[in-house]
């Protein structure tokens, strides 16, 4: 089983980066693959990016694609989420969340097994 925290949420205005943290604790972290998810209405979450469980795979949706970056290090049982260029549309609260299932990157959210309870990042035009 794994806890998973994030941080590092915020208001920033568009243009600008903000980096997310995902601390996980619990026991064998290096086994989980990380998924990035965002609330983007009230019953849905998208797809954000993720990155496997040795940190050598990365995915991205086509929306983030070229100014995020997700990476990890599995010493420090954490995940981040670079974000940079932001727009007011990337505003939402971010999820991390973990899954076994697979080796490669979990796009899908009935996929993942474990959820942070997210962080709110605000991006004003």
């Amino acid at each position: 089983q794994v806890q998973l925290v994030e941080s590092g949420g915020g208001l920033v205005q568009a243009g600008e980066s903000l980096t997310l943290t995902c601390a996980a604790s619990g026991r064998h972290f290096n086994s989980y693959a990380i998924t990035w998810f965002r609330q983007v209405s009230e019953t849905e979450r998208e797809f954000v990016a993720g990155i496997n469980w040795s940190g050598g795979t990365e995915d991205y949706a086509d929306s983030v694609k070229d100014r995020y970056i997700v990476s990890r290090d599995n010493d420090k049982n954490t995940v981040w989420l670079q974000m940079n260029s932001l727009k007011p549309e990337d505003t939402a609260v971010y999820y991390c969340a973990a899954t076994q299932k697979t080796y490669g990157v979990a796009r899908h959210e009935g996929a993942m097994d474990y959820w942070g309870k997210g962080t709110l990042v605000t991006v004003s035009s």
